[in-house]
């Protein structure tokens, strides 16, 4: 059967709304997380200019102010599996390196990550070339990083939130929190399927945050346009096959078929 020209206009309408309900639904659920993040950055920030008032370079046992803070948003949000705060390499007048990193376990107490940061013997003393600490840093933005298997905290495939730090206009490490792979997709891949046709998120570097296309699954990388520059423009577009769709305000971009 044919349709007339007003369905069609009608069922595009109706696409087009679908999608932004989306959109605006995976926004919500992130930006529980980056809460947590914008919470951490606060308390980071506040702690560094009192100690640079009381005219000295921090140490890594001033970052213990931050706990309380980072164990409250690990028991109250229910996405957050780590919280913290990455300084950058040089801040801290005791250490070369450190994080300030808390994680709640399946018991659900909240422990510290222990790291050997000692860059003559440790595979993580660099944290600085990973994703979740260079696109803060770099672009002045927050980012979602992943999902990628966490050696450095849980083993587990995760994402990472993170966002810039900085204190009189220097840039002085991340506050982030991590969100277990198998959570998000729970809360999200229920939204694309909702969908018409195989949806699927990604992130500014191309990288799948969770899909419900069998075809990229969760972890690939897609080809395609510079998602971080579709980000930037905050509006929907279209590459070759492919529908782009900004997730109103949080750095993913909604992946469809253009039809």
């Amino acid at each position: 059967m044919r349709r007339s020209p007003g369905a069609v206009g009608a069922t595009a309408t109706l696409d087009v709304s679908a999608e932004a309900a989306v959109a605006v639904q995976v926004r919500s659920t992130l930006e529980a997380v980056f809460d947590a993040v914008a919470d951490t950055r606060a308390d980071t920030t506040a702690l560094l200019t009192r100690v640079a008032a009381a005219g000295r370079r921090p140490a890594s046992v001033d970052l213990a102010a931050l706990r309380p803070g980072l164990h409250l948003r690990l028991t109250s949000q229910e996405l957050v599996s780590g919280a913290g705060f990455v300084a950058a390499p040089g801040l801290l007048g005791d250490v070369p390196a450190w994080l300030e990193w808390w994680q709640q376990g399946s018991d659900g107490s909240v422990r510290p990550l222990l790291l050997d940061l000692d860059p003559a013997h440790s595979a993580y003393s660099d944290y600085t070339h990973w994703d979740w600490f260079a696109l803060p840093r770099d672009t002045g933005q927050r980012a979602v990083a992943g999902p990628y298997v966490d050696y450095l905290c849980s083993d587990e495939y995760s994402l990472t939130l993170s966002a810039p730090v900085h204190v009189d206009g220097r840039f002085v490490g991340v506050a982030a929190a991590d969100v277990y792979l198998r959570h998000f997709e729970g809360a999200v891949v229920p939204l694309l399927q909702r969908l018409p046709g195989a949806a699927y998120l990604v992130n500014a570097r191309g990288r799948v945050a969770a899909s419900a296309d069998p075809a990229h699954l969760a972890g690939s990388l897609t080809k395609g346009p510079d998602f971080g520059a579709v980000l930037a423009g905050g509006g929907s577009a279209r590459h070759e096959n492919m529908r782009l769709v900004p997730c109103d305000g949080v750095p993913l971009v909604l992946v469809m078929p253009a039809g």
